[in-house]
């Protein structure tokens, strides 16, 4: 079957081209500005993809056009395959029938954290020799790429985003996926460009828990009364919590995070990971994991040997003593996680926070306001607002922070960020660039502008 892929640069659409190549199929696709990783991993593996969604590409004559939720009413090939009654389906629906339905399928949902939980969970079970397939929206370097497929193999760790489908079909993409272990992280407010409230999230939660088969199981991490509300509309399947003494959870002792299985101590986490949050991650990856026959010890030993995941404070580079990190955090309390366990390891060393508020919900102002505490750990922040005034935004970055008085720089232009970045900047210091997108390449021309000062 000959796939043609809109939206293929993106991590889910993507990596569902690097499955369905695996799977024997032939693939195509087509995207805007595609970057890395996802553009390197296409071309490692022979994709072909064109630049834009121009109508001349219904010429291809594809078996099935597969649509990506960046596509709306008005893209000229959308048009085009809509007005030659041309077949089309959306990615996850494709995923779930085509491939998912062989799988013992492991999602991890939640607001935060879900790329970093996926891949500590296929790295568990890989180096338990189960040898899962996969697909997460980032890369683990022990993972290599981000999805991978082997129709011999019957485990699948999916990253399940709650975001839209496609334009025609507005139910979350986890609903497709057929989990039988399902991780449900956390639960915020988020997607402001999708869901009106935190209810609205909430039902499309419940779908999630819905599809799961009474002899599956969800794992849930306690404190999260979002996922509290979810599980008492219904639950069909055994319920695993993390994070209360009875079951999995950990304690500080002598500086380290030690795991607990009840009131047997499993040993402690020596990764390199910084953040609470990132043990609760583990401790939700190591509970799905002893689901499919992964022993306690064995998960811990694996975790210990995690190197991260790419954009996950990833460090890009050390010029003359100042740090630069890379990470993917976009909404204000992934920000403040991220901050905060930089805060824990590096003392009273700087921390420059440098931020673009990227995503949907961000560029909406739905979260502005949280954003001052958020960056509360950092010495300074410097924000990044495109455009002129108010035109990229649509609000004032200098107005939602002045909390933050002297310690906000914000520019319009991105050299103009990158210069001030620089001349703030001393030995010793971290530099933390947050953003969901490539940012202009800020990481970059950082690097090389505190080389050419130096």
């Amino acid at each position: 079957m000959h796939l043609h892929i809109l939206g293929i640069g993106g991590t889910f659409m993507g990596g569902l081209a690097l499955i369905a190549r695996s799977a024997g199929h032939r693939v195509t696709g087509c995207d805007e500005a595609v970057y890395p990783p996802m553009s390197t991993q296409l071309a490692e593996q022979g994709i072909e993809f064109i630049e834009g969604f121009g109508a001349e590409q219904l010429a291809i004559k594809p078996d099935v056009f597969v649509i990506g939720n960046v596509v709306s009413r008005g893209n000229p090939l959308m048009e085009a395959i809509l007005n030659a009654n041309a077949r089309y389906i959306s990615g996850p629906q494709w995923l779930g029938e085509n491939i998912l339905t062989s799988q013992h399928v492991l999602a991890v949902a939640g607001t935060h954290g879900k790329t970093t939980t996926s891949s500590m969970l296929a790295w568990i079970l890989q180096q338990a020799g189960l040898d899962p397939n996969f697909l997460i929206g980032g890369i683990a370097p022990g993972l290599q790429v981000s999805a991978r497929f082997d129709p011999t193999g019957s485990l699948f760790v999916i990253e399940a985003d709650e975001y839209d489908t496609a334009f025609f079909d507005k139910r979350s993409k986890f609903v497709h996926y057929r989990a039988r272990t399902a991780i449900l992280n956390n639960l915020e407010y988020d997607h402001a460009d999708i869901f009106p409230d935190l209810a609205a999230i909430e039902t499309q939660f419940h779908h999630l828990v819905r599809t799961v088969p009474s002899q599956g199981s969800i794992v849930v991490t306690d404190g999260e009364p979002a996922l509290d509300r979810v599980l008492e509309r219904g639950c069909w399947s055994t319920v695993t919590r993390v994070g209360q003494a009875d079951g999995w959870h950990a304690r500080e002792i002598d500086g380290q995070s030690v795991i607990f299985l009840g009131a047997q101590a499993i040993g402690p986490l020596t990764w390199s990971l910084t953040g609470a949050h990132n043990t609760k991650n583990a401790l939700a990856a190591m509970a799905a994991a002893q689901g499919v026959g992964v022993t306690p010890a064995d998960a811990l030993k694996a975790l210990n040997q995690f190197g991260g995941v790419k954009r996950r404070m990833e460090v890009r580079g050390v010029v003359n003593g100042v740090t630069v990190y890379d990470d993917f955090a976009h909404h204000p309390t992934a920000i403040a996680t991220t901050l905060d366990g930089l805060r824990k390891r590096v003392d009273d060393d700087r921390i420059l926070a440098v931020l673009e508020p990227r995503s949907n919900t961000m560029k909406l102002g739905a979260m502005a306001a949280k954003l001052a505490p958020a960056l509360e750990q950092a010495n300074h922040t410097f924000c990044y607002a495109g455009g002129q005034g108010k035109q990229a935004l649509g609000w004032d970055p200098r107005e939602v922070m002045a909390a933050l008085g002297d310690t906000l720089t914000v520019d319009h232009d991105l050299d103009e960020l990158v210069n001030h970045v620089v001349a703030y900047a001393r030995a010793g210091d971290h530099v933390v660039i947050m953003s969901n997108g490539g940012f202009g390449g800020v990481h970059d021309k950082l690097l090389a502008a505190l080389e050419q000062r130096t």
